[in-house]
């Protein structure tokens, strides 16, 4: 699962501590699954249990077992904790810790302990956001839709993931299924349905002016990595009237290959990676303001404390 280190103006945990959170993310990440997976694990193993034994039972016994069950119940309701209503199969379970964890992922990047930004609801079902976020490996770190601050002017700025060997910024190009998208190397691009062509505006446009500014931010700090410029369009066909100049065109028909291009890459995140987003974090715009005392203390406790998968 790809780390969501940045989304629009928000503050993030990560712009505090770009070298802390990244590998702390990591391991509650899989410290969690284990425990979710041994819990699941020991659901399945009682259900299968439970299932046998009312097999082997009596009418009779069955009706004072289940006596006996409500009266404990009645008993111990106000002493335990409601049980988790888990899926039923291990693919249904892995979607479902993805799904809490990408909450998880925007509380990370909206808050930090004393401070907080209000985030629009709509990312929580953003489909987007959660293919970048569930569909590429956490040795990513992405940048979803950041507003730069530049000069005293604010800019916003295309998709960036941030990969242990470059940065790629990405501009999505996504139409009704049905529809062809053709490439040119000018402002024009063109769409086509059953042979009749409309014009929109080149992507490229918007994906050439984030590079600038990265490559800008980069020159500043001294730093050197690849940049990687891509459009993409996950339903659509991409044909070419001229191909354009280092543009990465990932159609309908790249796109499984380009994805699991990213699912390969086994690279443990790299130091000159984290300088890098670092440098890009610290010229992004932020917006948020101080929790209430008794909030900022409750979090702190919450940080100190391991995270469980409760608290996603």
């Amino acid at each position: 699962m790809a780390q969501l280190i940045k989304l629009s103006n928000y503050i993030s945990r990560y712009e505090r501590d770009i070298y802390h959170y990244p590998s702390q993310f990591s391991r509650l990440k899989l410290e969690n699954w284990k425990r979710l997976k041994t819990l699941w694990t020991n659901q399945q193993a009682t259900s299968l249990l439970e299932h046998k034994e009312s097999e082997e039972e009596q009418t009779e016994e069955k009706n004072w077992r289940k006596f006996f069950k409500r009266q404990k119940k009645q008993e111990e309701d106000q002493e335990e904790p409601e049980q988790i209503a888990l899926p039923g199969t291990e693919l249904e379970l892995k979607q479902y810790f993805l799904d809490r964890l990408l909450l998880f992922q925007l509380k990370w990047a909206s808050t930090t302990i004393s401070e907080m930004s209000f985030m629009d609801q709509s990312y929580k079902n953003d489909s987007l956001l959660q293919f970048f976020l569930q569909r590429i490996p956490d040795n990513f770190l992405l940048i979803y839709c950041p507003v730069f601050s530049l000069k005293n002017h604010l800019v916003d700025g295309e998709i960036i993931l941030i990969s242990p060997l470059e940065i790629e910024v990405i501009t999505m190009c996504e139409r009704p299924a049905g529809q062809t998208i053709i490439a040119n190397d000018e402002r024009v691009w063109y769409i086509e349905e059953r042979n009749i062509q409309s014009k929109v505006l080149s992507p490229v446009i918007a994906l050439k002016r984030t590079e600038k500014i990265i490559q800008s931010i980069l020159k500043n700090h001294g730093l050197d990595f690849p940049i990687k410029r891509t459009v993409l369009s996950r339903d659509n066909e991409i044909e070419y009237k001229a191909e354009p100049f280092r543009i990465n065109c990932i159609g309908k028909g790249e796109y499984e290959e380009w994805l699991k291009e990213k699912q390969r890459l086994i690279s443990p995140l790299k130091h000159d990676q984290l300088k890098v987003a670092n440098a890009v974090l610290e010229h992004c715009e932020t917006t948020a303001f101080s929790r209430p005392e008794w909030e900022r203390e409750s979090n702190a406790n919450e940080d100190k404390n391991r995270q469980n998968f409760y608290e996603f």
